[in-house]
């Protein structure tokens, strides 16, 4: 560690990808800052957080980075209340078929994503030297004369409006405020290029109500129920146990597609679903919510390391870099990976803002292939579709299928997914053997299905 490199340092976003990465900075900082326009208070929703009120998991790499910030992070949350169980485990349907059931040893904090972040700024502002400046919004940033050094940002109370704005100086500063960064407005106005920009659009949409069950047995211990939605079933849902006896479901339509946000409406939209697991856990569930409905039009990824130069004593980091679709769960996950590339940054020294880029890009390259090109699986959504991405699309459709007959398949995935292990798992010769095998496997017991279900119906 190269110890204590600046006086101040200040981080713009108090959500999740602010939060971890105002940890970090306390070891190399005297203060660190942590700005934003909502009260920082309590277990609620934001409204800087719109996606806060929809089912979250936090995946298995980034428990892990939270664990190693903050020790005794797990075991507090599951002491508080908050179900856990392993990724393996939970009940995955992809087009329409279960996922064999695998032990992985990778953790699933199920909680609500208010509930997270709530738990996280507490150990976040346990830290000496972090201190929060809510309620303030974030209005410029504040350079050198020539503009190519960032000293620090200005700031407005929030309230009545009549408060005055006034800057706040620092040794460096963190834009961490998710997908709204203003960044690239930023840098075209002290005369940097913006960043380019990979979008995906894919019109997704959550609706999310909260559940109180009559009885949990019906879920025969399971912590989630998940039919993934994907081309060939294009309506999702995500059903997870939360604190206090309630579960919250989040259904998900692309492409313009959302579900009703009433319980009428709700309700009968889980039966179009291609599993009855989910209605079938509702039908008899006492809502305690109105529900709400969440947008997302599309993935953006903006590539600051392919910048000539970038102001000094300035990062971007979280969904500020990267906005993922939500349906994959990676945005925590990856802001925390991003997180700990910081600390290794900081063990040098004063961080290059170029370099940083270059080995954040590397963390998002993983998630965005697999995001991107889940979504370019569907035949409407625009984008470049390389010769890797569609014979990987065709890959993991084989994957997903011999998932259903094989538990080392989903373990091998869940892993690879949940970001703990590195995709080239997924290709080694022992998984290509079974995941070839495992699918003619899958292809001969749906052809035997198939005349019993015509009987059937």
């Amino acid at each position: 560690m190269a110890g204590q490199i600046g006086e101040r340092a200040i981080v713009l976003g108090g959500s999740m990808a602010g939060l971890i990465a105002a940890r970090v900075l306390s070891d190399s900082y005297g203060e660190v800052l942590i700005v934003d326009r909502d009260a920082l208070t309590g277990s609620d929703a934001r409204r800087g957080v719109p996606q806060g009120n929809h089912v979250h998991g936090l995946l298995a790499a980034g428990q892990q980075i939270l664990e190693e910030l903050f020790p005794g992070f797990t075991q507090g949350a599951v002491d508080s209340g908050i179900p856990t169980g392993d990724l393996g485990e939970l009940r995955w349907y992809f087009s329409g078929k279960r996922l064999s059931p695998s032990t992985t040893g990778c953790l699933c904090v199920s909680a609500a994503r208010p509930v997270l972040e709530d738990r996280v700024r507490e150990h976040v502002l346990a830290t000496p030297g972090i201190k929060v400046l809510d309620r303030h919004s974030i209005d410029a940033l504040v350079t050198d004369e020539d503009g190519t050094h960032v000293t620090g940002v200005t700031v407005t109370p929030q309230g009545d409006g009549t408060a005055a704005s006034y800057s706040l100086t620092a040794d460096l500063v963190i834009d961490a405020t998710g997908r709204a960064s203003r960044t690239p407005v930023w840098l075209e106005e002290l005369g940097y290029e913006r960043p380019d920009e990979d979008r995906v659009k894919i019109d997704l949409s959550y609706t999310t109500r909260k559940f109180r069950l009559p009885d949990e047995s019906i879920l025969n211990g399971d912590l989630s129920i998940n039919p993934v939605s994907g081309p060939a079933t294009r309506r999702g849902a995500f059903f997870s146990r939360i604190q206090d006896g309630l579960c919250a479901v989040s259904l998900t339509g692309v492409l313009g597609d959302s579900a009703p946000a009433d319980l009428e409406g709700f309700l009968a939209w889980t039966q179009t679903l291609p599993v009855t697991d989910v209605y079938d856990v509702l039908k008899d569930a006492e809502p305690v919510d109105d529900g709400a409905t969440f947008k997302y039009p599309a993935s953006v990824r903006r590539h600051y390391e392919r910048l000539d130069r970038f102001p000094g004593g300035y990062l971007v980091l979280g969904d500020a870099a990267c906005s993922f679709n939500p349906v994959y769960g990676q945005g925590m996950t990856v802001a925390a990976q991003e997180a700990i590339v910081l600390r290794e940054h900081l063990g040098r020294g004063p961080v290059d803002a170029l370099a940083f880029f270059g080995d954040i890009n590397n963390v998002i390259e993983v998630p965005w292939t697999f995001s991107a090109g889940g979504d370019l699986g569907f035949p409407e959504v625009e984008g470049e579709r390389t010769p890797e991405v569609v014979m990987g699309g065709m890959y993991m459709a084989k994957l997903q299928a011999a998932a259903t007959v094989d538990p080392y398949v989903t373990g091998t995935f869940m892993r690879v997914a949940g970001l703990v292990d590195p995709p080239q798992n997924l290709f080694s010769p022992k998984m290509l053997y079974r995941v070839l095998r495992g699918a003619k496997q899958a292809a001969l017991q749906s052809a035997q299905e198939a005349p019993q279900q015509t009987a059937a119906a």
